[in-house]
C-alpha cells in the first residue's frame, strides 16, 4: 500500500516517559505513528473523529485514546499528564488538530504547559506523506512514500515568570518545539516556522 521510511530511531530515550510531538496533516497521522513508532506509546485523538465512519474505526484499531477538546481542554490535559506521570511515552500534535494542508500552523501553548507539569523531554517527530489524498494515492500503482523523521530529545527552558509573561514564555516554548519539528520537515511542510526552523545538528 505504501513505502514506509523511519529515520532517527536512535534518538529515542531508552526508558522513561517523554512527549512525542508531531505535525498533524490528516486523519492518517495517528494510525501511521501507532503502527510504526519504534516503541509502544499512547496516542491522543479528538473524540469527534471517532464518530465518523471509517475514520473512527481506523483510530480504534490502533488504540488511539479519544479525548474531548474545546470545552474539555482541562480534561484533555489531565489525561495526558496522568499518562506521562505514570511513566508512559505519549504522542500529541502541538497544533491542536489537523491542518488539512502540509504547511504547519502555529502551536498551541498546551504542549509547553504539559512539559511544565511533568518535566519530560520532548521528541519531535516529522510526518511526511500522510496527506488527505493518501488513500486515493495508495489505491493506485504508485505506492506513496510515508516518512517518520524522529529528532533528538529537547529539554524546554523552565518557566518562572507569572501572569502575562508566563503565558508568553509558554508560547515561546511551544514555538521552540515546532521550530525543531520544522527542521525535520521539507520546506513546504514548515508553514509559519519556515524562517525559524532549527535544523538537526
Amino acid at each position: 500500500m505504501a513505502n514506509v521510511k523511519i529515520t532517527g530511531k536512535e534518538n529515542l530515550p531508552h526508558s522513561g516517559p517523554y512527549l512525542a510531538a508531531m505535525n498533524h496533516v490528516s486523519i492518517y497521522d495517528p494510525p501511521f505513528a501507532a503502527a510504526f513508532w519504534p516503541q509502544q506509546l499512547e496516542i491522543i485523538g479528538a473524540s469527534d473523529v471517532f464518530d465518523k465512519p471509517g475514520q473512527g474505526q481506523l483510530l480504534k484499531m490502533y488504540g488511539v485514546i479519544p479525548v474531548h477538546r474545546g470545552d474539555y481542554d482541562r480534561a484533555l490535559f489531565a489525561r495526558i499528564i496522568a499518562i506521562l506521570n505514570a511513566g508512559f511515552p505519549l504522542l500529541m500534535a502541538p497544533e491542536g488538530g489537523r491542518s488539512h494542508v502540509t504547511a504547519m500552523r502555529r502551536a498551541m501553548p498546551g504542549v509547553a504547559y504539559i512539559v511544565e507539569q511533568t518535566k519530560v523531554p520532548v521528541v519531535p517527530a516529522g510526518i511526511v506523506g500522510t496527506t488527505e489524498d493518501f488513500w486515493r494515492r495508495a489505491r493506485r500503482v504508485e505506492r506513496p512514500t510515508l516518512e517518520m523523521r524522529i529528532g533528538k530529545p529537547i529539554t524546554l527552558p523552565e518557566i518562572s515568570a507569572k501572569g502575562k509573561e508566563k503565558r508568553e514564555a509558554r508560547q515561546a516554548n511551544a514555538d521552540l518545539v515546532m521550530r525543531h519539528l520544522a527542521g525535520l520537515l521539507p520546506e513546504e511542510y514548515r508553514g509559519v516556522y519556515a524562517h525559524s526552523a532549527i535544523l538537526p545538528a
